[in-house]
């Protein structure tokens, strides 16, 4: 059994003020010398990274979608491997999951698996005694789902303040902090949320440093610790990528890094280095050539639309990765590596691997998605199932080539993607921990 201290930190709705308080609590606790691990409810890829800056840890995701649930604790365990305490920040509103499935991939569901604790944190800015009736409502709909506290935000005054602790006294949830009004915090906002972390740097680590001061002014760190070590202990049952035998070959698997290219899963890099291989990150924004020896390339998700101009002035680079797919070496591109190979981004040229064409859009797409694969390539073989998501405001035309990646069936059923040679792009993205076959094959055709 493994006894790691933990808290989840939910919320009745989005926009209720869980980012700051997950985020100052794991700087708090970071700056009170404690091992942190910070860990986030759903596919977000932004969150982690305003988490790993506040612990100096990797943020990890954990979703019971893609994932299924029963690798949500092993995954966890994973993370939380030699820390003295976990944070998991919880997504949208805490009994919020996917689309039609219940529970499925709500903050209420991961708690639950995780056997831990909720903090609830309330937007309190518009009510006073009504704040008891909302959190009696979270506290009692699933009796599985034990919110042992409340952090009110947005409270206006000592007499507001006064007014909610004497409500909630009745509710028998303790009040665990409360946050005034104050101006947001630093952490701007674009098309697709918060801004990431490789993008502001220096202004990232003041935003989170001031979580941190807010947090730490305005909540109880000891009973919040006290309560993080009530919760029991879990199955020994840490997810461990497959190691292969050591080679004394092992092929160099380039992977995208820097500002344009962020969204990632830590696992995935454990993956390929598990399956042999030697993983090094490249700066498609600064690099002029792939990393020497480069034997296979990973471009996973990001914002190559707002860093248009530098990727399609990066010309030397984008040969090089031309003339690497070109040559049939394994290339997987997952959404932001989607338009990266493609012929041009919002007019300006990018690789020209696939004969597509790539634009902004006003409409946002975004959801799990069942998938299939079409056919066999470098990633999977032909009738591979599995699950993954969409999140993107952009267009590209055509949306398949002529042998497609995936067949997807919910919400609607369409092909997408692009297999070509050793190319596999698409817009999907996956979590190649719910099928590590998927980094062993790919390292294999690097010549691992």
């Amino acid at each position: 059994m493994v006894s790691v201290p933990r808290l989840v930190i939910a919320a009745p709705a989005s926009g209720s003020g869980k980012t700051t308080v997950a985020t100052g609590l794991m700087a708090a606790f970071s700056e009170r010398g404690l091992a942190v691990s910070p860990h986030k409810v759903g596919p977000d890829y932004i969150d982690p990274g305003y988490h790993a800056l506040a612990t100096g840890r990797p943020g990890r995701n954990l979703d019971a979608y893609m994932c299924g649930p029963d690798l949500v604790a092993p995954l966890f365990t994973h993370g939380a491997s030699g820390c003295d305490l976990a944070v998991v920040e919880g997504v949208m509103g805490l009994y919020d999951g996917a689309s039609g499935q219940g529970e499925l991939a709500s903050t209420a569901q991961v708690s639950k698996l995780l056997r831990a604790p909720v903090v609830l944190v309330v937007d309190a800015s518009s009510q006073s005694r009504s704040v008891a009736a909302l959190v009696h409502g979270f506290a009692s709909w699933d009796p599985e789902v034990r919110i042992g506290g409340v952090i009110l935000n947005k409270v206006a005054s000592d007499r507001h303040e006064a007014l909610l602790r004497e409500a909630l006294d009745e509710s028998g949830l303790p009040v665990l902090g409360v946050l005034r009004r104050a101006p947001q915090v630093a952490t701007p906002s674009r098309h697709l949320g918060l801004v990431p972390v490789a993008e502001r740097q220096t202004d990232a680590l003041d935003a989170v440093r001031a979580m941190g001061d807010r947090v730490r002014e305005g909540c109880d760190l000891d009973a919040l610790m006290a309560l993080a070590r009530s919760a029991p202990a879990l199955p020994d049952e840490a997810w461990e990528p497959e190691r292969r035998p050591a080679s004394a070959v092992r092929p160099v698997v380039a992977v995208a890094g820097g500002a344009a290219f962020t969204f990632a899963y830590a696992e995935h890099a454990e993956l390929l280095t598990a399956a042999g291989a030697e993983v090094v990150v490249f700066d498609p924004l600064r690099d002029e050539k792939l990393p020497t020896g480069t034997a296979g390339l990973v471009v996973g998700g990001g914002f190559p639309e707002v860093y248009a101009p530098e990727l399609s002035a990066n010309e030397p680079l984008r040969r090089a990765v031309t003339a690497l797919a070109l040559s049939g070496a394994p290339v997987a591109a997952e959404c932001a590596g989607l338009l990266y190979l493609a012929r041009e981004l919002d007019g300006r040229p990018m690789c020209g691997v696939l004969d597509a064409s790539a634009r902004m859009s006003e409409r946002l797409t975004l959801g799990y998605r069942q998938a299939v694969a079409v056919s066999d390539s470098v990633l999977a073989v032909a009738g591979t199932r599995l699950r993954g998501h969409e999140f993107h405001r952009t267009v590209l035309e055509p949306g398949a080539g002529a042998t497609p990646a995936w067949g997807l069936h919910q919400p609607e059923r369409r092909v997408e993607g692009f297999v070509q040679r050793g190319v596999h792009a698409s817009y999907l993205h996956t979590h190649w921990a719910a099928s590590p076959e998927i980094a062993r094959r790919f390292v294999e055709r690097c010549g691992g």
